[in-house]
This record gives C-alpha cells, sequence and structure tokens, in this order.
C-alpha cells in the first residue's frame, strides 16, 4: 500500500502584527488534526508553525490531490480563521483567497507540497516550512543537495546515486496552465543552472531519481499575487524531502542551508535578504522577518509518524544565524537603493506602480539646442 504525505501552510491570523498564530489558533488546528485521526480521514498529523503560519502534516493513503485531504485543510483554515477574527488578530484568513473550497488548495493561497511513496524498510523525510519567502527559495538549497559533490559527497561516494536526478521546473509566472521543463544532471547541469539563478520566475517542482524514477522531494510553487491579482504577501512555502539510501543524507540535504543564501521576501515581500535557518515554532520579527525556515525530521512506518527531530536546533545552526543577521543587516543598510529591493517584475503588484504612472506624468522631455 502507498503513503501519501501531504503538508499544507496557511497564514490565517496573527498575533502583533506578522509574528505567530495565538495560541486558540494552534490549539484549535491540533483538535481538528486529532478529529481527523480519530475518524479514520488519515492515519497520522502533526500541527507546527513557523512564523505567522500554520502548517498541517498528514499522513494517508489517498494520493495527492485528494478533495478530502484538501477541504480537510481548508476547513481547519477557516476554523482557525473564526478565532483569529473573534481575538481581533491581524490578517485574519489572510492567505484565503478564495471563498468557496473547489476540489483542492492549489490556486486558492495556501502552500501545499505532496508525495506519495512505497514506504522503504526505513523512511526518513524531512519537511521544511519558510515564512516571509516565495518557492524559489528553494532552488538553492535542492539543486546543491542533489546535484552538486560540495553538498552531497554521496555523488561521489554512493553508487545509488551515480545516475544523478531529474529536477522538474516550473515556469511560475505563467498563469494559464502549469508550464513545466524536466532536466537531468548531470548532462542538463548547465541549463538547469540558467533557470534556477532566477528563483522568482524558475521554481524547482520536484526531484526524480534517474535510477529508480522515485520522487525524492517536493516543493510548494503557488505564487499568491498570481492568484489574487495584486500584492497580497509572499508564498510562504513548503517542501518535503526524502533523505538516505539512494537519496541524499539528512545531512547532505541540511548542508546548503549553512550559507544562509539571499531571497526575496521580509518586509512586505519586496526585499532581499539572508534566509534564517530557525528551530520549530519560531516568530517573525526583525523588519516583519527575516526570511525564516524550519526543518523537521521524521520517520514514517505503516502510516505512522515518530516524534520530530528539529533539525535547526542544534549549536551550529546558531553561527548560521548570527551569519543570516549580519547579511540581512548588510543588506538591509541599503535600504530601498538598487539590488536589495524587489525588481519592477515583481513590484508590480504594489503601489510601486501607481506611483510611477503618476510621476511619469510629470516628466518634461528636455530639447537641446
Amino acid at each position: 500500500m502507498k503513503t501519501t504525505l501531504s503538508i499544507i501552510k496557511a497564514d490565517t491570523g496573527s498575533v502583533g502584527g506578522h509574528n505567530k498564530p495565538s495560541e486558540l489558533m494552534v490549539k484549535k488546528a491540533k483538535e481538528v488534526v486529532e478529529n481527523g485521526i480519530n475518524k479514520g480521514l488519515f492515519t497520522d498529523g502533526r500541527v507546527t508553525y513557523t512564523g505567522d503560519d500554520i502548517a498541517l502534516l498528514m499522513v494517508h493513503s489517498k494520493g495527492v490531490d485528494h478533495p478530502d485531504i484538501h477541504k480537510f485543510a481548508w476547513d481547519t483554515f477557516l476554523e482557525t480563521t473564526k478565532i483569529a477574527k473573534s481575538q481581533g488578530l491581524y490578517g485574519a484568513g489572510q492567505d484565503l483567497l478564495k471563498d468557496a473550497f473547489s476540489g483542492n488548495v492549489r490556486g486558492m493561497g495556501p502552500g501545499s507540497a505532496e508525495i506519495e511513496i512505497e514506504e522503504r524498510a526505513a523512511e526518513p523525510f524531512i519537511v521544511f516550512a519558510g515564512d516571509k519567502c516565495g518557492p524559489g527559495v528553494f532552488n538553492y538549497p535542492l539543486f546543491e543537495g542533489f546535484a552538486s559533490p560540495y553538498h552531497n559527497a554521496g555523488l561521489l561516494l554512493a553508487p545509488e546515486m551515480k545516475a544523478g536526478f531529474t529536477f522538474h521546473i516550473m515556469d511560475v509566472n505563467y498563469t494559464e496552465a502549469d508550464r513545466v521543463i524536466s532536466l537531468k544532471v548531470p548532462e542538463d547541469y548547465y541549463d538547469i543552472c540558467v533557470l534556477l539563478r532566477d528563483p522568482n520566475h524558475y521554481v524547482i517542482e520536484s526531484v526524480v531519481e534517474n535510477a529508480t524514477g522515485l520522487v525524492a522531494a517536493v516543493a510548494s510553487t503557488a505564487r499568491l499575487h498570481n492568484i489574487a491579482g495584486k500584492y497580497v504577501g509572499k508564498d510562504d512555502p513548503v517542501a518535503i524531502v526524502r533523505s538516505q539510501k539512494q537519496f541524499p543524507s539528512t545531512g547532505e540535504i541540511l548542508s546548503p542551508w549553512a550559507l544562509a543564501h539571499l531571497t526575496l521576501g521580509d518586509n512586505r515581500g519586496s526585499h532581499h535578504v539572508a534566509v534564517m535557518p530557525v528551530k520549530q515554532n519560531t516568530i517573525i520579527s526583525y523588519f516583519d522577518g527575516p526570511t525564516i525556515m524550519s526543518a523537521a525530521g521524521y520517520c514514517v512506518h505503516e502510516g505512522k509518524l515518530t516524534e520530530a527531530v528539529d533539525y535547526f536546533d542544534q549549536p551550529f545552526w546558531d553561527v548560521v544565524r548570527e551569519k543570516a543577521s549580519l547579511k540581512t543587516l548588510d543588506m538591509r543598510a541599503q535600504g530601498f537603493y538598487g539590488p536589495t529591493m524587489a525588481g519592477m517584475d515583481e513590484l508590480e503588484y504594489t503601489g510601486v506602480v501607481e506611483n510611477l504612472k503618476r510621476l511619469n506624468e510629470k516628466f518634461v522631455v528636455r530639447k537641446h539646442v
């Protein structure tokens, strides 16, 4: 029997601005998930939060995009939204961009990543959850973790990975349908680099092991401004990554995050800052940020989850967090000038466009004699 892992996440309200969901919201989500397990909708589940987003991890056998699972998540977020409104919290229901559920949450606001697997004898995996960033935040760590021997020593040492991996990459600015390209390493390495250099346009959707065809990683790819038609915040993405044996080790998957790479996110989703790896249930603070990423490790066996390992709750990552802070402060010191803010292709969903239209009318053409 196949097992499906589903992680669905949304911002439905926050205490004190863009900081964290209230305790009552998280408590309600846990109660609803427990009810879902008791009713047999899924075999196991967990509730966590990253910044102001509540994340639901569910284990079931219904496959990806199953309407019952997605409706459960949608209804859970509606319940937490009700609590947020009753408490007068900021941004109640912010990521719920549609009025009625329509089969699955893709295109409705929440971030989701799902993977259907045949459980191995030992099935370790990592759930990544980001806040104040877009789905392109995974481009660097996923590509480096699966394609670069700088981080994935298994490409040199483990014969199981010798055949390499295929990267399915989505053009997230194409809104009429899913526009995807599939490229392999090592043969298409440079072509993949050409695309991934623009993480706001081309985003890794999934990674597949070439020798077996097994799915190794999946990431959310929805962009909120493509759904709402205007700027409504960043996309707060999630990803599921399998590890060990024919996949990179847990440490090899985590290794790229030590760079604290730069991404677009932070305040109003419009500033480039460093990604800070954080412990589970970490709040948002500086400049409505910084961009944060949590990583929870589990094993799943016969549809049941072990307890979680909080990968970034280890002294090594304190050094990385300091580096991320310093890199972010350096970027913020430059304010709104040049590359520290988003380019016009991203800012076109903000008030900048209206200001430019107004100012454009005041320009005059100076004629030279």
